[in-house]
């Protein structure tokens, strides 16, 4: 191998001492690898042209079909060193999850650093390293599994949740209460199972709850609190996916009766993220956020509501 590569230097350059520069070798050294590739082949791949040395008949046919596989590693090189000098990423994340909790913070990331470019995709499909163009993923649950590198990122709970305007035309006494109002189900893609819901609830509180013809179930978390913000039930609201519209007052936790996830969200990487600019900050700012919210949520107390 080292014999074509010199013989594929000379011949690209049409020097020897050229090809000598480029490989880092000495010029004698590239006469030597070229005889050993005409002993291995049993002809002549040079001939002198009175002072200068050029290819000959047959070198010019090997070297045309040579150098079609040489150009084709210098390539794949050139492509890998272009990726890895790109700032560009893209995070696979869970819908609900990119859209109520990573996109708005995000920004303030994007912000401090101008130079990286992230592209945010949500989807329930669960990306393969190395073959989708995919860096960073944030998912739920024994998905967890799929990876080799990986990290827990948070727990979160849910509470019961509706609008201002719902609350204020029913009369509340007791957590049991809300099971007689309009209730929003939530029920995920089973291959991520589902986030606690309304049975294990009224369980949690003990009451009996009993499925209602007029119950609504939707399939992502972000939708079915946007429905509860609009006035159409309770909702058993992810505190990190609700959190700006329960400050906001837009939605309202008339008890603190809350369950935890049975599984923690993981973020996983693309081992070759971590050797782009801002790679490794982007990881530990991901991680960074979600510390924040394990304490945020196992600390949380919702603001006071008045029941009628």
């Amino acid at each position: 191998m080292r014999a074509i590569q010199a013989f594929e230097a000379f011949g690209r350059h049409g020097s020897v001492t050229a090809a000598a520069e480029e490989l880092g070798v000495s010029a004698g050294a590239i006469s030597q690898q070229i005889r050993k590739a005409e002993e291995a082949l049993g002809l002549r791949l040079l001939e002198r042209r009175g002072r200068t040395v050029a290819l000959s008949s047959w070198g010019k046919i090997y070297h045309a079909e040579i150098s079609v596989g040489f150009d084709q590693i210098r390539q794949a090189q050139d492509m890998l060193a272009r990726r890895r000098l790109e700032s560009g990423f893209t995070i696979s994340c869970l819908p609900s999850l990119a859209i109520k909790w990573v996109a708005p913070q995000l920004f303030d990331w994007q912000a401090d650093h101008p130079g990286a470019a992230v592209r945010l995709e949500g989807t329930e499909f669960e990306p393969r390293f190395g073959k989708d163009q995919v860096d960073f993923r944030i998912s739920y649950g024994a998905k967890i599994r799929a990876f080799d590198h990986y990290v827990e990122l948070f727990t979160d709970w849910v509470v019961p949740a509706c609008s201002p305007a719902l609350l204020a035309r029913h009369s509340l006494r007791r957590p049991a209460d809300i099971l007689d109002l309009p209730l929003l189900g939530i029920e995920w893609d089973r291959a991520h199972g589902s986030p606690p819901g309304w049975p294990e609830w009224a369980a949690s509180i003990g009451a009996h709850y009993s499925k209602s013809p007029g119950e609504l179930t939707l399939s992502l978390s972000s939708a079915a609190i946007d429905a509860a913000v609009n006035g159409r039930g309770f909702v058993l609201a992810q505190l990190a996916m609700a959190a700006d519209e329960i400050a906001t007052g837009r939605l309202v936790v008339p008890f603190n009766q809350r369950l935890q996830l049975s599984d923690a969200y993981f973020l996983a990487w693309d081992r070759a993220a971590l050797e782009k600019p801002y790679g490794p900050e982007l990881r530990a700012w991901i991680t960074a956020i979600s510390k924040r919210q394990e304490a945020l949520s196992n600390n949380w107390a919702p603001p006071p509501v008045a029941l009628g």
